[in-house]
């Protein structure tokens, strides 16, 4: 018999014992003990490390005052409070530049959404021209893209005396409106002044 239909053998590189074709790497007893440990350890320590990492800002110890009473009222803090004001007795009225700088200025100082720019007679002369009242309404009722400020923070006479601020820096000669308690001692004695 010819030896081409011998078959061939196999290569010794493909050779391979039927044991070590399904051994794992563990092949000791102790080194599975290691292996089961070291599975729930691992995802342990790596938790508590993450916690550890996310928490670092509210740590207390040496040099944290995180229990100081300061702090603790800050944190216990009504998120917003109520001011009662004696609506009789509002204090001392703001000038009519702090009015301005608080309240105003925002718009006016830079010419704002078509607002008469502060000093700038050009632009408030034709609105000077309409008389105080008119721009008193307008500054407490809102006119175009103004919002009204009437009713905000600031009383009608402090907006009023905004206004005659903003006003005479624009070429007006509007004088400082009436203090509310002169003009409402004013009321009675004219009318006792007209009736007599």
């Amino acid at each position: 018999m010819s030896d081409s239909h011998d078959p061939k053998p196999p290569h010794p590189a493909h050779e391979a014992e039927p044991d070590e074709a399904h051994e794992g790497p563990i092949k000791t007893p102790r080194q599975l003990i290691a292996t089961v440990v070291a599975s729930f350890l691992v995802p342990i320590v790596a938790i508590v490390l993450l916690v550890n990492f996310v928490d670092l800002g509210s740590r207390t110890g040496a040099g944290s005052d995180a229990l100081s009473p300061q702090a603790v009222a800050k944190r216990l803090a009504p998120v917003a409070s109520v001011e009662i004001r004696d609506a009789s007795n509002p204090g001392p009225a703001h000038t009519g530049e702090q009015v301005f700088q608080a309240q105003c200025s925002a718009c006016h100082l830079v010419g704002a959404l078509g607002s008469p720019k502060f000093g700038d007679a050009a632009a408030w002369a034709p609105r000077i021209a309409k008389g105080y009242e008119a721009l008193l309404t307008s500054a407490l009722k809102g006119k175009g893209n103004m919002t009204p400020q009437g009713g905000g923070e600031f009383t009608d006479y402090e907006i009023g005396r905004a206004v005659v601020y903003m006003a005479d820096h624009g070429g007006a000669k509007f004088p400082d409106p009436p203090a509310p308690a002169a003009s409402a001692a004013a009321a009675p004695a004219s009318a006792a002044s007209a009736g007599g």
